[in-house]
């Protein structure tokens, strides 16, 4: 067998002894044979593909233990390999969306917070309307849907107290609809709140895991709606006669579809279409939400729904119900009437919200 000494194995894979001897010490890469009486590291020249795979990965900013992972697959199947790197890559690119929507509200804020912005600071305000329904099949409603003058929210319940869950959620919200928003404050604000959110939750559940909720709101500041979400619930824009769904569903087959496994048809019907990566539970998951801010134009109109509605309407059909009604009331009746109509598996909850010149 060919070997080579620790210095020449690191020179040829590019990666420094001292973590080659971390590698050992976490058994990702041990070497051939250890000198029994200098205690002297040899590699194998065949080991030189793990250790490139492992610098490569390090590259990436992949953690160790995930590293020790992708190293074990490729032994078996590279296929499975590469597969655990793209789903990686996609965590990585979800979370990179995030700190981006985080510092761009960052610049505008402290932009708009300037005197030499020129910002027009014209003033809008929300038209808004809020319904519940049980559906055709469930024994009861879990979910909470909420709308006033500055604050829209949908939660989904589920497990034993998911209706009580859900409604904690949102009442630990409600505060937001009256409290006066301090300038530049509005991301830490909503971050104190949902946390306040997620120990509601956990004190209804009393620590059991299979109880929980997910939630949805928009923080109305008067020119901006600030979005939390967590969960499978979702926000929809209508603008200029064009859909666009703003929030990203933490669910498994979305992960799957973010990874290339599923194609977006494909995960409508796959059976664990309803299998939650994030939501409030009583276990105190530290899953974080998505926050993000959205500037409002007059006429815009959202929508925020649980997956009663988004899981059984197709989208060109909820297009066409918002673009068609007139008022929110007349828009949210509408839309948990198409709901029902194809079968009402599920409760179903829609907050419709206009934004119109103060």
């Amino acid at each position: 067998m060919d070997m080579l000494t620790i210095g020449a194995f690191a020179k040829a894979c590019r990666l420094s002894p001292k973590a080659l001897r971390l590698y050992d010490e976490l058994d990702l890469l041990p070497p051939a044979r250890v000198d029994p009486d200098t205690g002297y590291r040899y590699y194998a020249v065949a080991q030189l593909e793990r250790a490139r795979l492992v610098a490569w990965l390090r590259r990436l900013g992949m953690p160790l233990a995930e590293i020790r992972r992708v190293c074990r697959l490729h032994d078996r199947d590279s296929t499975a390999a590469a597969r655990e790197i793209r789903a990686y890559w996609a965590r990585v690119e979800a979370e990179t969306a995030l700190r981006r929507d985080l510092a761009a509200f960052l610049v505008d804020h402290l932009t708009a917070d300037s005197p030499e912005s020129g910002k027009d600071t014209a003033m809008l305000e929300l038209r808004y309307s809020a319904h519940s329904d049980t559906g055709r099949v469930r024994p009861a409603n879990q979910d909470t849907a909420y709308a006033g003058t500055r604050l829209l929210a949908v939660a989904d319940g589920f497990g034993p107290a998911g209706g009580p869950a859900s409604n904690a959620a949102v009442e630990a919200l409600r505060f937001l609809d009256t409290e006066e928003i301090p300038a530049g404050g509005i991301l830490n604000l909503l971050e104190d709140a949902v946390r306040g959110a997620a120990e509601a939750v956990r004190a209804v559940a009393d620590g059991a895991d299979d109880i929980g909720t997910t939630l949805t709101a928009a923080l109305w500041t008067g020119s901006r709606l600030a979005l939390v979400h967590i969960g499978d619930s979702r926000v929809y824009l209508l603008r200029d006669g064009e859909l666009f769904r703003i929030t990203h569903d933490h669910t498994m087959v979305q992960s799957m579809v973010d990874e290339g496994r599923l194609t977006a048809e494909e995960a409508t019907s796959h059976p664990q279409r309803a299998l939650l990566l994030k939501a409030l539970t009583g276990g105190g998951s530290d899953a974080l939400p998505d926050l993000r801010l959205h500037d409002a134009h007059p006429g815009d109109r959202y929508l925020l729904c649980s997956d009663g509605l988004s899981g059984v309407v197709p989208e060109d059909r909820i297009h066409g119900l918002l673009t068609s009604r007139v008022t929110p009331d007349e828009t949210v009746k509408a839309l948990v009437g198409a709901a029902n109509k194809a079968g009402g598996p599920d409760n179903v909850s829609c907050v419709v919200a206009d934004v119109v010149a103060a």
